[in-house]
C-alpha cells in the first residue's frame, strides 16, 4: 500500500465521525520609532491577524494533500508563526526573534510584516497552493494602503519569512530511514491495514527549541510479565473494543471528539483562547509561535521515544495475547478497536505530548482558563464540549487514547510527562521579556 494513501486513509476514517466542524536571538533594538507608526486599518490592536493566518495554513495544508501528514503539518505550522512572531519583533520588540533577522532601518507596520511572513512561508512549502495565500494576503495589503511603512513592513516579513526557511530547509525530514520489525513478544507489529511505518526519519529531525529529539526521551513501557502490563492490557481492550459494555457514551463522544490530528486541534483551541483574551499583535503572535514550537517538537521527542522503546499496539498486543509471557493476560483474537490504529509505536502517546505541550504553553502564558469548543472529528449528536481550563482538556485527550483501543495507559502518560517537559521548555526558553 502507498503511504500516502495509507495516510491519507486514517484520516478519512474519521470523516463518519464528524458533523462538526535553537536559541533565542535578541533582537537588535536600533529603531525606537518603530511603535510610532503602528497601524491602525486593523483596529483595535491587530491580534486577529495572527488567528486568521491560523485558519489560511489549515486551508494550504488541506489543499495541497488532504492534511494526511501531521507531522509535515506541524512543521510548517511553527514555522509560519516564528516567521510572524519574528516579523513583529524584529525592531524595538518586545519578545526575542527566534532567528537572526537583518533588522529594519525605519519604522514599519507590523501587521503588514506578520501578514507576509505567512503568506511567504506557505507559499515556501506549498507553492502550488499560492492562490490560497496570495488571496489570504491581498485584504489585508489593500486595507493597509500605501504607506513607506508598508513597504518597509513587507520588506520585513519577507525576511523573517527567508531566514525560517533557510534554518528549516536542511533539517533532516527529507533524509529515508529503513525500519524492520523486530523478533519476539512486545515489539510492534504492523497494525491491521498497513504495511508500514510511518515517517520513522521524524525521530531524527532537528527540533525547533530541544537541543536533541531524545532530549526528554520516556521511560520505557512496563515489562511485558509485570501486574502493570496486565492492569492495562485488561482496561483497553474491555473499553476500547469496537463494541464495548464499559465505556459510556460520554467515552466514546470524548474520544471520537479528540481524534482528528492534535495540530488540528490544539490550534483550535489557541484561536479561542486567543480571542476571549483579547491578544494584541505581538501577544498572539507570541502564543501561537510557542505552541506550534512545543507540538512541532512534541512529534519529533515523540517518535524518538516510540522507535527507540518500539512497543506494540494493543490491536496486535491483544490478538497476541498467548505469547506475552504473562498469565494475566488472555488473547481475543477477534478483537477491533474502537477507532483506526495508526501505523507506528505505542510508546509513548503523541497524541497525548502534543495536547499537553500545547496547554502548558497556553497555561504559561495566560492561565488555566476554561473554553468551549467543535472538532472536525466529534460525533453529530455531541459538536461541541465545555471545559474548565486548558489542563484538564489536555487530560481528557489523553484518556481519549485509551477508549479509542489504540494505546496502553502507560503510554499516555509517558505522553503527558513527555508534552508538560517540552511544554515547560518552550516557556523557559523562549519567552523572555527585553523591555
Amino acid at each position: 500500500m502507498r503511504k500516502t494513501f495509507a495516510i491519507a486513509a486514517i484520516a478519512a476514517a474519521t470523516l463518519p465521525l464528524s458533523a462538526a466542524l535553537v536559541t533565542s536571538v535578541p533582537a537588535a533594538p536600533v529603531a525606537t520609532a518603530a511603535r510610532l507608526d503602528e497601524p491602525k486599518w486593523c483596529a483595535p490592536d491587530c491580534g486577529d491577524i495572527v488567528s486568521d493566518w491560523s485558519l489560511t495554513a489549515y486551508a494550504v495544508i488541506r489543499a495541497a494533500n488532504g492534511y494526511v501528514d501531521p507531522m509535515a503539518a506541524s512543521r510548517v505550522l511553527a514555522s509560519m508563526h516564528i516567521a510572524m512572531h519574528d516579523a513583529v519583533n524584529a525592531v524595538d520588540g518586545r519578545y526575542p526573534t527566534h532567528m537572526a533577522i537583518e533588522p529594519a532601518t525605519a519604522p514599519y507596520d507590523a501587521a503588514v510584516a506578520a501578514a507576509v511572513a505567512a503568506h511567504d512561508v506557505l507559499v515556501g512549502f506549498h507553492p502550488d497552493q499560492a492562490g490560497i495565500a496570495g488571496a489570504a494576503l491581498e485584504a489585508p495589503l489593500l486595507d493597509a494602503g500605501v504607506r513607506p511603512a508598508v513597504e518597509t513592513g513587507r520588506a520585513v516579513g519577507a525576511a523573517a519569512a527567508a531566514a525560517i526557511l533557510a534554518d528549516r530547509a536542511a533539517d533532516g525530514t527529507g533524509l529515508k530511514e529503513d525500519w524492520t520489525e523486530q523478533e519476539g513478544a512486545g515489539h510492534y507489529r504492523h497494525v491491521p491495514g498497513w504495511d508500514f511505518l510511518v515517517a520513522p526519519q521524524w525521530r531524527s529531525v532537528r527540533p525547533f527549541a530541544l537541543t536533541a529529539p531524545d532530549q526528554f526521551r520516556t521511560d520505557p513501557p512496563p515489562a511485558l510479565d509485570s501486574a502493570t502490563y496486565a492492569a492495562e492490557f485488561a482496561e483497553v481492550a474491555a473499553t476500547g473494543r469496537d463494541v464495548s459494555a464499559v465505556r459510556t457514551a460520554d467515552e466514546s463522544e470524548y474520544t471520537a471528539f479528540w481524534y482528528e490530528f492534535s495540530d488540528i486541534g490544539w490550534n483550535r483551541v489557541t484561536r479561542v483562547a486567543a480571542r476571549e483574551n483579547e491578544l494584541d499583535l505581538w501577544d498572539s503572535a507570541r502564543l501561537f509561535a510557542l505552541v506550534n514550537m512545543g507540538m512541532a517538537d512534541a512529534y519529533i521527542a515523540g517518535w524518538d521515544s516510540k522507535i527507540h522503546w518500539d512497543f506494540w499496539r494493543p490491536v496486535t498486543a491483544i490478538a497476541a495475547a498467548d505469547d506475552d509471557g504473562n498469565d494475566g493476560t488472555i488473547a481475543i483474537p477477534d478483537w477491533v478497536p474502537y477507532l483506526p490504529t495508526p501505523p507506528i509505536q505505542d510508546h509513548p502517546s503523541t497524541h497525548s505530548a502534543l495536547g499537553a505541550a500545547a496547554a502548558t504553553v497556553l497555561v504559561g502564558i495566560l492561565g488555566d482558563k476554561g473554553f468551549a469548543m467543535t472538532s472536525t472529528t466529534a460525533l453529530e449528536e455531541a459538536p461541541w464540549r465545555n471545559y474548565e481550563s486548558f489542563s484538564s482538556a489536555a487530560l481528557e485527550n489523553a484518556e481519549s487514547r485509551i477508549h479509542a483501543g489504540i494505546h496502553f495507559r502507560s503510554a499516555t502518560v509517558a505522553g503527558l510527562e513527555l508534552g508538560r517537559s517540552i511544554g515547560n521548555h518552550v516557556l523557559n526558553t523562549f519567552t523572555t521579556v527585553t523591555d
